[in-house]
């Protein structure tokens, strides 16, 4: 399989390590964390370099002594799938506290309960966390940009050589993810129950929560949707964009909206394998809604648990996405047509949030202003003319 080079990736592991004696990759399954290991690997050629695959059976019987297999060791030492033996997470904390911490620990797993869980249990102020997204714009050749949107940026997905095979991969990762990946990072709900649930949400995508609502149609109560809500969260397949909430004398919406982090497995979830199902789904302009706003979050630096946001207010005015780092704020509007428009709502959302600026991300080509505070980017300039914080 061919192999996109991710080097802001390895830039910013590379930099994680030469500050904290452990650093996590944390991703969902097949987003590329193996490979992304493998070019630090490459990246370390000066330094000793060792995996472990714990999904391999013989490199789990090197470890079933931790602390004897793993201290000797100097350099890297890569940990694939960590979830599978958490107990390594105790030995690293013993490890990381050594003087001049003679080895530096890369450890890769699916996020999920168990895994945050014990690293934030042990190795407090010893680790950081990374968390690999699937491919951006910034990773291929402009005009393979719809492709990435209608494939998803699973590097399989993306890279598979027709419509028709990445379409039958996202089918395959769905039935694997939901089989035997869910499991095993300790989410005990049967298999076509959560691919069902999976599905209701493809279909509100880019909305707000509603968990009566979905309750009452999948047949359960508002705590067991918030359950596996949580649960495919923390597997980092679905997001929860927080509200923000301003001090006004305005009803302001305060229940998250939920996207698909991936728009190639949303589309399959919906049931569309080609860009030509897609643009005549109703979900379209949600799900390019998500493409354009992943990149603009990612292009940012900015962290999705602690400064991203929405805002909607129930009289009608809302900002897509709101990103508040210190004395910061910025508005996103993403609209998919070729010519974007001032509108009242972001004058309202401007003045009520004391915004910067907006941009509108849209289909077209050129970056120009649509009045005070108030720009239209091309989506495929997001990289461009959008500056990180």
């Amino acid at each position: 399989m061919k192999i996109v080079p991710r080097p802001r990736h390895v830039a910013a592991i590379t930099s994680l390590l030469e500050q904290f004696p452990v650093v996590a990759i944390i991703g969902a399954r097949q987003v590329g964390k193996t490979t992304l290991a493998r070019m630090m690997a490459v990246r370390h050629e000066v330094t000793p370099v060792v995996a472990f695959d714990l999904e391999d059976s013989r490199d789990r019987a090197r470890l079933a002594d931790p602390i004897l297999a793993l201290e000797p060791l100097r350099g890297l030492v890569i940990l694939d799938e960590i979830q599978r033996l958490p107990e390594v997470f105790e030995v690293l904390r013993v490890l990381a506290d050594r003087p001049d911490t003679p080895a530096r620990f890369l450890v890769l797993g699916s996020a999920g309960p168990g895994l945050l869980r014990q690293g934030a249990e042990s190795l407090a102020g010893r680790i950081a966390y990374y968390e690999l997204p699937g491919l951006r714009l910034d990773e291929v050749p402009s005009e393979h940009a719809d492709a990435l949107w209608v494939r998803g940026g699973f590097p399989r997905s993306f890279l598979a050589e027709s419509e028709a095979r990445s379409a039958l991969w996202r089918r395959e990762f769905l039935r694997t993810f939901t089989e035997r990946d869910l499991p095993q990072l300790g989410v005990g709900v049967a298999a076509d129950t959560m691919q069902r649930f999976w599905t209701m949400l493809a279909h509100t995508h880019g909305h707000t929560l509603n968990a009566s609502a979905l309750a009452r149609s999948f047949g359960v109560s508002d705590a067991t949707v918030r359950r596996y809500l949580d649960s495919l969260t923390s597997a980092l397949v679905v997001r929860q964009l927080r509200p923000w909430h301003e001090n006004l004398r305005k009803r302001q919406v305060k229940a998250p909206k939920v996207y698909i982090t991936d728009t190639g497995v949303l589309h399959t979830l919906l049931g569309l394998d080609t860009a030509h199902d897609l643009l005549g789904h109703p979900q379209v302009g949600a799900s390019w809604e998500w493409f354009a706003l992943s990149n603009v979050v990612e292009r940012l630096g900015a962290d999705w648990g602690r400064d991203a946001y929405f805002w909607g207010t129930y009289a009608g005015a809302e900002v897509d996405l709101v990103v508040i780092r210190g004395n910061r704020r910025l508005g996103f509007e993403v609209k998919r047509t070729s010519a974007p428009s001032l509108t009242p709502s972001m004058r309202i959302a401007l003045e009520d949030l004391g915004l910067e600026r907006i941009d509108v991300l849209y289909a077209g080509r050129e970056t120009f202003p649509l009045g005070e505070g108030v720009r239209a980017v091309p989506a495929h300039r997001i990289w461009i003319d959008i500056e990180p914080l």
